[in-house]
């Protein structure tokens, strides 16, 4: 099983990361990584991500989970299981008035081995998300 993780200390309430979170149109004003979200980004909503990683592919996600403003789960993947990814974004509020922001992908599946070797290096791009957030929350 693979997967990618970040997490990032923001001078920031999580209801004002959440506001940047659940605004799709304004992902590219402020991520790096992320050429475009189309739809709505709110609970059982379907979603297509666009990155810099692969900006010709647009991925398909549902908005599984939607704690506002804790924590939300975006999934995509093949049918039956086959291969799924899911992206979990929690937001845990700090006793100083910051909040630590996390955010974790997990893809598993029986096509996980083959598909996850296709996968780029994602590590450069969630660093990227987590400090676009960061400033554009602080900033």
């Amino acid at each position: 099983m693979k997967q990618y993780e970040v997490t990032r200390a923001i001078a920031a309430a999580p209801d004002e990361i959440w506001a940047l979170l659940t605004n799709a149109p304004a992902y590219p004003d402020w991520n790096p990584a992320v050429v475009g979200i189309e739809g709505t980004i709110a609970p059982d909503e379907a979603i297509k991500l666009t990155s810099t990683v692969d900006p010709k592919r647009a991925f398909s996600l549902e908005v599984t989970e939607f704690d506002e403003p804790e924590r939300m789960v975006w999934e995509g993947g093949m049918p039956l299981g086959l291969f799924t990814g899911v992206r979990t974004f929690t937001l845990t509020p700090q006793a100083d008035g910051s909040t630590e922001f996390s955010m974790v992908e997990v893809y598993s599946g029986l096509m996980e081995p083959l598909i996850s070797r296709s996968i780029p290096d994602l590590t450069d791009s969630f660093e990227q998300f987590a400090d676009g957030l960061k400033s554009a929350t602080e900033g």
